[in-house]
């Protein structure tokens, strides 16, 4: 196979250059790869095991950079997405009661979904059917409740029988390292050091081990990388397929999923010249999101880290090429992953959920009828502890408050519909108490 194979499987301009493109997708590992033990270890939370949780994770980036690289043609990074793992595991298991091989099932319901919303024109008409405002509530929301979480893991804030959240206790190590992680996370992030994320958690790792407050040894998966994961391939339970909450679960997954990337998608394909392959790159993605199922993680998204290797000259499918046999040689590395404790980890949640918040500088704040709607989605996601509760509220008091002003037109007729569902969704878990 000749350079002009390459070239154009992978979207290779004439002008563009093997080298930089090279270095383009090893910077992108290196922004994005510390994902795989955040997001094994929400699916941790979820009731997987965790190092199977590594592995899956591992197998979806790899197969989601692969698919947006010989399919996309872009240079986008796929990996599972930070707040919508959250919504996985907060939201369908512990929430919404279901098991996480269901919840599985719902992900790849859901990609199927997405890949025919994508490979359609569906994707502008479900896109115009959510006021933009709503829209970016949803991600402020879902940034805040990451934070919440990350505050919880780290210990930073505690339960309290009174308040019910108070201050934690600054003389705990775990307190101690996340606060340190915290501060050389932010440094790292504020000053644009490469890899910043990853080298934070290393630090904040060795910091846990020196003040005592890292894994015990007797707490550690032992023997084959791939020991286990048996258990998680293909692991889908359909069982619940005929209830209304595994339908609601994958309708609010697809809205979340379809309104994030079809922006970074846009957002990323524009950033690196190439906006005629937003298409292309919208419909690798949704097929990302099936083997996301398959494999046994939560749904894939654009990484917002694919922008590092865009500004590094990335411009073609070879980026999340290199990117992916980058993740695959990671593998190696998922004895030592595991020992990487909460207080490492929870401080990159709180930063990931201070990025997202930022989606409130798109919003219009100047009207009210808009506001007030968005800000319950932005505060009750948080407090309720529930993505779908959340959301409902804002979605519900959407049309409500548009009809009390006279100003029903402005209210898409899918909202109405919309609003109905989660009126009737709240309707039945108070008749089942």
């Amino acid at each position: 196979m000749n350079m002009t194979f390459w070239r154009n499987r992978l979207g290779l301009a004439p002008e563009d250059n093997w080298k930089r493109e090279w270095a383009a997708g090893i910077l992108s590992y290196f922004a994005s790869v510390y994902i795989v033990m955040v997001n094994a270890a929400i699916l941790h939370d979820a009731g997987m095991p965790l190092r199977a949780a590594m592995v899956g994770t591992l197998l979806t980036a790899i197969a989601g950079c692969m698919l947006m690289a010989f399919g996309g043609k872009s240079p986008i990074i796929v990996v599972p997405g930070m707040g919508i793992n959250a919504f996985f595991t907060y939201t369908l298991v512990h929430n919404m009661k279901l098991d996480w091989r269901e919840a599985l099932a719902v992900v790849v319901v859901t990609g199927i979904l997405f890949a025919i919303v994508a490979f359609t024109s569906l994707y502008r008409i479900l896109s115009e059917a959510i006021p933009h405002n709503l829209q970016h509530a949803i991600t402020v929301g879902i940034g805040l409740f990451l934070t919440f979480i990350g505050l919880q893991k780290s210990g930073i804030v505690i339960a309290h029988k009174t308040t019910f959240v108070a201050i934690g206790h600054f003389s705990d190590p775990k307190v101690i390292t996340s606060c340190v992680t915290l501060i050389l996370a932010l440094v790292f992030f504020l000053r644009g050091t490469r890899g910043g994320m990853l080298i934070s958690m290393i630090a904040g790792t060795i910091l846990a081990y020196v003040l005592g407050a890292g894994h015990s040894a007797d707490s550690m998966d032992s023997g084959p990388i791939f020991s286990g994961y048996g258990s998680v391939f293909a692991s889908m339970d359909f069982g619940s397929v005929i209830g209304l909450v595994f339908w609601i679960a994958v309708f609010l997954l697809l809205l979340i999923v379809v309104f994030e990337n079809i922006g970074l998608i846009a957002s990323q394909t524009m950033m690196a010249g190439r906006p005629e392959r937003f298409k292309s790159s919208l419909r690798a993605l949704s097929l990302g999101n099936i083997a996301a199922g398959l494999f046994g993680s939560s749904p894939v998204v654009a990484a917002a880290e694919s922008s590092a290797g865009i500004a590094a000259g990335g411009k073609s499918g070879l980026t999340p090429f290199v990117t992916g046999l980058l993740f695959a040689a990671t593998f190696l590395f998922i004895p030592l992953l595991a020992y990487v404790p909460d207080s490492a980890i929870a401080p990159i949640l709180i930063v990931i959920g201070g990025l997202m918040v930022q989606s409130i500088r798109d919003m219009d704040l100047g009207d009210l009828s808009e506001l007030f709607p968005s800000f319950l989605i932005m505060v009750m996601i948080p407090f309720t502890y529930s993505i779908v509760d959340g959301m409902a509220f804002g979605f519900i008091a959407y049309p409500i408050v548009k009809l009390a002003l006279g100003r029903g037109k402005e209210v898409p007729t899918a909202l109405y519909g919309i609003a109905i569902l989660f009126v009737a969704n709240f309707v039945v878990h108070a008749l089942m108490g």
